[in-house]
């Protein structure tokens, strides 16, 4: 039997075994994708009234009173995150490890010399690390 460690949802990754249920993780994707519990009880096939005791239950765990903090309390301790992070991880990595030919400029320097300067990968991992 294989267990999922992450659920993926309205371009937002979930994390599973860490601080809340399933369910839980999947309305707190649901907020951050800025659905209401009408909307993401429709989708999940249960009651609104089942939504908000799962979002209270979360709010609960980790500390917060409103919707906007339990989406931001979850990002900070990794429970979710932007599929674009993740996309923007891969890529900044793939520049890094790998010798990608459509990276480069190619500029003709002195005496006809021609030097190869690779686009600056440092600005990209900080981009990556900061919206991470």
């Amino acid at each position: 039997m294989t267990t999922a460690t992450s659920i993926t949802a309205n371009g937002w990754t979930g994390f599973l075994g860490r601080e809340l249920s399933l369910r839980e993780v999947q309305c707190v994707l649901g907020i951050a994708s800025g659905q209401t519990s009408k909307e993401l009880a429709r989708e999940l096939g249960v009651q609104p009234d089942s939504i908000k005791k799962r979002v209270l239950s979360a709010t609960t765990k980790l500390g917060v009173t409103r919707r906007a903090q339990l989406v931001a309390v979850s990002m900070q301790k990794g429970l979710i995150s932007p599929v674009a992070t993740t996309l923007a991880l891969l890529l900044t990595l793939n520049t890094v490890i790998g010798d990608d030919v459509a990276l480069r400029i190619r500029r003709g320097g002195n005496g006809g010399e021609r030097k190869i300067e690779t686009r600056v990968a440092t600005q990209r991992a900080e981009c990556a690390i900061a919206v991470a």
